[in-house]
């Protein structure tokens, strides 16, 4: 009984031992709302991290937030290692406009990849007669509510097309609430930037009143990508909303989701993010249906801070570098 007793004794030492040998690094993924893409997409990267636990030691969870100005600033200040943010948003960040523009460039934000894209979606019913961008002339159209990242992508490609937002009827509610607005006759249609399949399109796309998405696209847009490169473009699968009048994928564009971080986050636990993603990126592409169209060129694209030279390294293990803008490429301190 003596040595049993000892014996347990010594395992149980051992078993701590072993525990305090292997440090535990915890990391933060900041994302946006649970109903949108944002959460899944960092519970989906957290994921990957964390069946290697062995090999890295980290442990990743996952915060929801307001989304991407938070997550950015967040970064910035340590609060949070990740953060998922819109490309138009790491963009404003890092040439200090916008929220940003009192405080001037913010030089430590980095980025590791983008994701899946959001498409500036517009949904239009049927009886409006609205099939291109410059039929919302006189219509009631909702352009998304202040301080949203989906009003100004509306603007800047009503702007694109010449049309001022005083030659509509503009509504400036939440995006959630637009389909009912359409579906009761209230409202014409209504722009919404975000991944696909998203609930509230197939909402707005199953009720009494028949909707379709109107094609973004022509000489503006290709003037439009040209001035911002944040913008896109991409498509919108018909098979996503059978029940729009639309026969066929409609083309568009939009921003990125993509994956920032600071330059004061390791080299060790970037690079450890980012070969988890593209080593087992089939397996990644399978876990929410907005990563359907993913390749590992396009995560590569739609990216405005330089990237963080963990995940450089990983790139250039992997012959990626060709895909990165070589301004995003420089000597870190």
């Amino acid at each position: 009984m003596k040595n049993l007793r000892l014996i347990l004794i010594l395992l149980l030492l051992i078993a701590i031992f072993s525990c305090a040998k292997q440090d535990v690094i915890f990391v933060t993924i900041g994302t946006g709302g649970v109903t949108g893409v944002y959460y899944p997409t960092g519970g989906a990267i957290s994921k990957m991290v964390n069946n290697n636990f062995k090999e890295y030691g980290i442990k990743a969870t996952v915060e929801s937030t307001a989304g991407s100005v938070y997550n950015i600033n967040s970064v910035l200040s340590g609060d949070l290692d990740f953060g998922i943010a819109q490309s138009d948003r790491q963009y404003q960040a890092v040439k200090g406009l916008s929220e940003w523009a009192e405080i001037g460039p913010q030089e430590k934000l980095r980025s590791v990849f983008s994701i899946h894209p959001e498409a500036i979606t517009l949904i239009a019913a049927d009886k409006s007669g609205i099939s291109r961008i410059t039929d919302l002339v006189g219509a009631r159209v909702n352009l998304g509510n202040p301080g949203s990242g989906q009003l100004q992508n509306s603007r800047d490609v009503l702007e694109a097309f010449g049309v001022n937002e005083d030659m509509l009827k503009g509504e400036y509610v939440k995006a959630a609430e637009a389909p009912g607005l359409v579906q009761d006759e209230s409202m014409d249609a209504f722009f919404y930037t975000v991944g696909h399949p998203n609930d509230n399109i197939k909402e707005a796309t199953s009720g009494r009143i028949k909707v379709h998405i109107v094609p973004i696209e022509g000489a503006p847009i290709d003037s439009l990508l040209e001035a911002l490169p944040y913008y896109d473009r991409t498509i919108i699968p018909h098979d996503y909303y059978e029940l729009s009048t639309n026969t066929e994928d409609v083309p568009t564009i939009g921003v990125k989701a993509t994956l920032i971080t600071s330059e004061d986050v390791s080299d060790d636990i970037v690079y450890a993010f980012t070969k988890e993603i593209f080593e087992n990126f089939g397996e990644f592409k399978t876990l929410h249906p907005a990563y359907r169209t993913l390749t590992k060129e396009g995560m590569l694209k739609g990216l405005t801070a330089p990237v963080h030279p963990g995940a450089l390294k990983y790139y250039k293990e992997a012959g990626l570098t060709e895909h990165i803008k070589p301004s995003l490429i420089h000597a870190e301190k």
